[in-house]
């Protein structure tokens, strides 16, 4: 993995932007049909400047990449106050517009640029909204584990190309995985951090990682992914614990809150 990674050319995703549409495996998903079952995949409006995609995985918790919660240009952290949850966005409408009360990260993550592959394994971070999603149609997903190299995924995210509604990519594969990181073979752009990896099986989709990165192998697109197995816990027990900010590149907390409190999600263990 050591070598493979080498020689790879990373790119974090946060920043939106304009492009061109490219020709790929994804399958739009524009329409309530088309949608429906995904609604618990929302877009992260990160103020006015950029996007990231998240998955509700409790009626108030968000899971993203930790990455976003940063500003790009300055490296400053976002005011959580300034983020909103759009779950199942499509075509100008959400089934259900949400704030953010307090955002969490990885407590070894760092946010040290674009560009750090050494960041990939910890980039992960969870959002408590300001009010639970109680909507029939929005169902948060539960978590999995982390597939294994060859195994077949789905990626659900919003992009730079695809703003407006998510995409869904179901014929995507596990590449490699070790030391915390997933290489896959699905395709992302600019927006798709935070993006749900799903394994699909006969009881449902479920969350088992979460887009980081895109990146060049060989020549080829790749993405690269944070594996749940090792990096939730920590969230989840710093969440637990009451944090209520990032860690920024300084090495000290942004607090939005203090609460001690119940998480509630319907955490798969491994």
């Amino acid at each position: 993995m050591r070598r493979i990674l080498s020689s790879v050319v990373l790119g974090l995703l946060a920043l939106a932007a304009p492009a061109l549409a490219q020709s790929t495996g994804l399958r739009s998903l524009t329409t309530g049909d088309e949608g429906r079952g995904w609604e618990a995949v929302g877009r992260l409006d990160m103020g006015n400047s950029a996007f990231c995609t998240g998955t509700l995985i409790a009626p108030d918790m968000v899971l993203t990449a930790a990455h976003c919660l940063f500003d790009p240009r300055s490296g400053a952290l976002v005011d959580p106050g300034d983020i909103e949850f759009r779950a199942g966005w499509r075509n100008g409408r959400a089934e259900a517009y949400r704030g953010v009360r307090r955002a969490v990260a990885h407590p070894e993550y760092r946010y040290e640029g674009r560009d750090r592959m050494d960041r990939v394994s910890d980039d992960l971070a969870l959002l408590q909204l300001d009010r639970p999603i109680r909507n029939l149609r929005v169902t948060p997903f539960e978590t999995a584990q982390t597939p294994a190299s060859g195994d077949a995924v789905g990626v659900v995210s919003y992009a730079q190309d695809r703003a407006e509604a998510p995409s869904f990519e179901e014929s995507c594969k596990v590449m490699e995985r070790r030391a915390g990181v997933l290489m896959l073979t699905c395709s992302v752009d600019f927006g798709s951090s935070g993006a749900p990896v799903f394994v699909v099986s006969e009881s449902g989709a479920r969350v088992a990682s979460v887009i980081s990165a895109k990146a060049t192998l060989e020549g080829q697109p790749i993405a690269l992914a944070t594996d749940l197995d090792a990096a939730l816990a920590p969230v989840l027990d710093a969440m637990a614990e009451g944090a209520g900010g990032v860690m920024n590149s300084g090495g000290t907390h942004a607090f939005v809150g203090t609460e001690r409190r119940e998480i509630g999600a319907r955490f798969v263990k491994p």
